[in-house]
């Protein structure tokens, strides 16, 4: 008796009664977070909040020389409801605090926010009357970059452990 080729077996085989070889190619197993978080990771909707220098360095970040795109986050919107990851870059003063709280409040769930250099972090050397001490006091942070103003190196740094920290949430 001869043999048939493996697809011809496999068109012979009774539906039902497939053999486990068959649909190892077929079929995916995993946990819902585990997808959720894959497309979460890997498509981080940034909208850039720039009000200083630090705003130059974001724009040489999704420019082609260092490709933000490589990491997923490429899409930057302009628009709160569009947006999931908020880059807050540069000198945050009390005037502009609630447009920053109202724009975070407009941002759908989850939102991930991200205060680029010293100036949204702690409020930089401008110690005065109308600068805001750090983004914190106000929303909360989830990644801090240091730096007067931050290489991008930087920024494609925090996408990446952002990315990292997405992995491993719960969805």
């Amino acid at each position: 008796m001869s043999k048939a080729p493996a697809t011809e077996r496999a068109r012979l085989t009774p539906v039902g009664q497939e053999s486990p070889d068959l649909l190892q190619d077929s079929v995916v197993v995993t946990r819902m977070d585990e997808v959720v978080n894959w497309g979460r990771k890997n498509s981080l909707w940034p909208i850039p909040f720039g009000t200083a220098c630090c705003a130059i360095e974001f724009m040489g970040s999704v420019s082609s020389v260092y490709d933000i795109s490589r990491f997923g986050a490429e899409l930057v919107r302009f628009s709160p409801r569009q947006a999931d990851l908020m880059i807050v870059a540069g000198t945050v003063t009390y005037k502009m605090a609630p447009i920053l709280k109202r724009i975070y409040d407009q941002m759908c769930d989850p939102k991930w926010i991200v205060a680029m250099g010293v100036c949204a972090s702690s409020g930089g050397f401008y110690d005065n009357y109308c600068t805001l001490q750090g983004i914190d006091k106000i929303i909360p942070v989830d990644y801090y970059i240091a730096g007067c103003p931050p290489r991008p190196e930087s920024i494609l740094q925090a996408i990446v452990d952002l990315q990292g920290r997405l992995s491993r949430s719960k969805a």
